[in-house]
């Protein structure tokens, strides 16, 4: 009898391309097969052991284990705000210009619950991880998609290119779009910008009136000496633009969902009003760690975390290429963007992800995933060790040969 009710908001999301994937995954592992998986950015160190100290020393304390603030406690914010400045030269205001998030995806999707309204139209660059398009999606608003265009093998954005179609995106659309979302170093194709990039966004978006969020989740893992920008250093960017940054993959902090958001104060206000609605914020003892982390052990990224997917980027490179892969080699973010072998490109990302997994016990996550223009390519998340990546590259040359003959 309830068969007519009907829940749209979940009716305008697709099934989720990567379950497929992960389901073919579990079966296999049910049954004994040895995966190695490159498929989810989740990563596989622990969090720096003084940062497990504090937290386990603040959990003991009894004051601690009541609601805690929905925006963070001021120190976090005040933690946050003072890395912007170390890192960006950025001046920000810890009580309206920043807010702590369970990572920055809950931050993301509240921010967009909170400021997007049914009907609005949202710019989202085509690739791109699936929620900064279906965020929009679940607040009623519209998505318009704009094909990412990058070098392969620099994986540089076009710049020249980005501002054509993001004009012509402006102009074409109806109604006139509200939000610009932007990622660098990309998810899922490490792409990366300049900060002259930003410098022309902000110069757009004030003159056509529209907000920019910004997410620089990979912001620290960068090689060869690239540095990521923050949209932030641009004068006046914090008339227009709101960033997100998360501990999750640089600090190893995933499963503690820490992240923030900072800049243009109507926004941030937005999403601190709405969070005071909807939670009482992260466990005060994980956010006091989190701050130990940001104010006391940021060089430890530098000397520990970066170094381990440099590595891992150049080993799996090295291995793929000689397996008959080859891969281009990003200058930043835990994931490599690699187009399907020529043997195997007309299946289609979801089919080539699912005989990798069948055939090579190898798991990526499919292009398609990402969107229309991700069909050529599979991501690869560095998350395994070198021995394990070694491994994986012996699998796919025997699949590949397979395929070869297969084709002959």
């Amino acid at each position: 009898m309830f068969d007519e009710i009907q829940f749209e908001k979940i009716n305008r999301l697709p099934k989720y391309v990567f379950a497929v994937v992960n389901e073919l995954k579990m079966a296999e592992r049910r049954a004994g097969a040895d995966v190695i998986d490159f498929s989810m950015g989740n990563p596989d160190g622990k969090a720096f052991e003084p940062v497990i100290d504090k937290l386990i020393e603040t959990a003991k304390k009894p004051h601690v284990h009541g609601y805690s603030a929905s925006k963070g406690i001021y120190k976090l914010r005040l933690a946050i705000c003072n890395w912007y400045l170390r890192k960006y030269d950025v001046v920000l205001d810890p009580e309206l210009e920043a807010v702590a998030t369970m990572g920055s995806k809950e931050g993301y999707v509240h921010l967009v619950q909170a400021i997007a309204n049914s009907g609005d139209v949202a710019i989202v660059p085509d690739p791109t991880y699936p929620i900064h398009s279906y965020a929009f999606i679940l607040a009623g608003a519209n998505v318009e998609k704009m094909k990412l265009t990058f070098d392969e093998k620099s994986f540089e954005v076009d710049e020249d290119r980005f501002f054509v179609d993001l004009e012509h995106a402006l102009k074409n659309s109806v109604p006139k779009p509200k939000f610009l979302v932007v990622n660098f170093p990309h998810n899922p194709t490490t792409a990366t910008v300049t900060l002259d990039f930003y410098k022309r966004l902000v110069e757009i978006a004030k003159r056509e009136r529209f907000y920019i969020i910004s997410d620089i989740a990979y912001a620290d893992i960068t090689y060869e000496g690239y540095k990521t920008p923050s949209i932030l250093q641009v004068d006046g960017a914090k008339d227009v633009a709101v960033e997100s940054f998360t501990l999750s993959k640089s600090y190893n902090m995933a499963g503690w969902r820490v992240g923030f958001i900072v800049g243009n104060k109507k926004l941030v206000g937005a999403l601190q009003k709405i969070k005071s609605w909807l939670d009482y914020g992260m466990f005060t003892p994980i956010q006091v760690a989190s701050t130990v982390a940001l104010d006391e052990y940021e060089h430890l990224v530098e000397e520990i975390v970066v170094p381990k997917y440099r590595r891992r980027r150049d080993v799996l490179i090295e291995a793929f290429g000689k397996a008959g892969w080859d891969v281009g080699t990003p200058k930043a973010s835990m994931f490599i963007w690699a187009k399907i072998p020529k043997e195997a490109r007309e299946m289609g990302s979801l089919e080539f992800s699912k005989e990798l997994l069948l055939k090579a016990q190898v798991a990526v996550s499919p292009g398609i995933g990402f969107g229309e223009y991700g069909d050529e390519y599979v991501r690869i998340a560095l998350i395994e060790n070198e021995k394990r990546i070694r491994q994986a590259a012996k699998n796919i040359k025997k699949y590949l040969a397979t395929l070869q003959k297969e084709n002959q």
